[in-house]
């Protein structure tokens, strides 16, 4: 136990650096691009010189690079950020618009976890047949496949042609909990809010969880196959334990590299939602990202970035500490 705290603390001393280390990088990249966030907030080339004069002041932007940086962090921190593009606070704009995205990766991650382990465990325990050959094509076939291009053609069929989708709206129920619906309707066990949003989510999930599906069920497959030669199995078979009890142990040893990436999936969805947000026309976060750099807002584009790289960190947090739970051998 005492070794886990100290990996504990050791990840919190690098928690912080970690998170500012991507806000810099974000802010770097957008304040050296050669253009005039000013002129370009306060309306373009006939922008009234004043006004642009007026933002540079309310924004630092006629300060040094390094007093603009920590200006906007602490901003951003303190949810004082005012968008030049919305004129609404950064975090609250970013916290209406996270229940989508965050209803978007759990239905994606499920769809993941639900078809890509057990297609992995099909497959090795099938291995050189039909089925592992199908299970490899399909790992290909989603880390080819364009996502934006996936997105339309299942939109034509289950949309255009059989009217099985919905593509307007955002159910909400009259309650909240969590607010995100999708949480809030199972504790509430609300089926019918449950069912609106499935129906709204369960397609733009599937495609952002389509790429992920075939890796991760390739890479259980190989895992599975790794363990399943390990030395601990022939002890299993000498003491003459049911295939089901050897193949519960295997999976154990087979998983832990599979969390690994899982953990990063996880994250990897949240980076990936603006394309499908977009596609889909969800109000996400995604979303709300892409339009920030449409309009070269960067503020509003440091406090999303500092937002996913929070959710990024804590996800593999948590990973970490649960190799302890999976893999008894694992030590800090």
């Amino acid at each position: 136990m005492s070794d886990l705290k100290r990996f504990l603390l050791r990840r919190a001393l690098t928690f912080i650096p970690t998170v500012i280390g991507v806000t810099f990088l974000v802010f770097f990249i957008a304040a050296v691009l050669p253009a005039d966030p000013a002129k370009l907030w306060a309306g373009g080339e006939k922008a009234n010189p004043q006004v642009v004069e007026n933002i540079k002041r309310e924004y630092r932007l006629d300060r040094p690079i390094w007093e603009q940086y920590f200006f906007f962090l602490k901003n951003v921190v303190t949810n004082e950020m005012v968008s030049p593009v919305s004129h609404n606070k950064v975090w609250e704009d970013l916290g209406r618009r996270l229940p989508v995205t965050i209803q978007l990766t759990l239905l994606s991650f499920t769809f993941i976890v639900s078809i890509g382990i057990p297609l992995g465990i099909l497959s090795a325990l099938k291995r050189d047949s039909v089925i592992d050959m199908l299970v490899r094509i399909l790992a290909l076939l989603g880390v080819s496949t364009p996502v934006f291009w996936l997105a339309y053609l299942l939109i034509f069929i289950f949309f255009t042609r059989l009217g099985w989708i919905t593509l307007a709206g955002t159910p909400v129920p009259p309650y909240s909990i969590t607010g995100i619906p999708l949480i809030d309707s199972i504790i509430k066990l609300d089926f019918h809010t449950f069912k609106q949003v499935i129906e709204r989510y369960w397609l733009p999930s599937l495609v952002l969880a389509y790429a992920n599906i075939g890796v991760i069920a390739r890479l259980v497959r190989n895992s599975f196959l790794d363990a399943l030669s390990s030395d601990f199995v022939e002890f299993i078979d000498a003491r003459g334990l049911s295939s089901r009890r050897k193949y519960v142990h295997v999976l154990k040893n087979a998983m832990v590299p599979v969390i690994t990436v899982l953990g990063l999936t996880f994250g990897g969805l949240l980076a990936g939602a603006p394309i499908t947000e977009t596609v889909f026309g969800l109000p996400g976060v995604g979303r709300y990202l892409i339009d920030a750099i449409r309009f070269y807002d960067y503020l509003t584009l440091m406090g999303g970035v500092l937002l996913i790289a929070l959710i990024y960190v804590t996800v593999n947090l948590l990973v970490d500490i649960s190799y302890a739970i999976i893999d008894p051998r694992v030590r800090y």
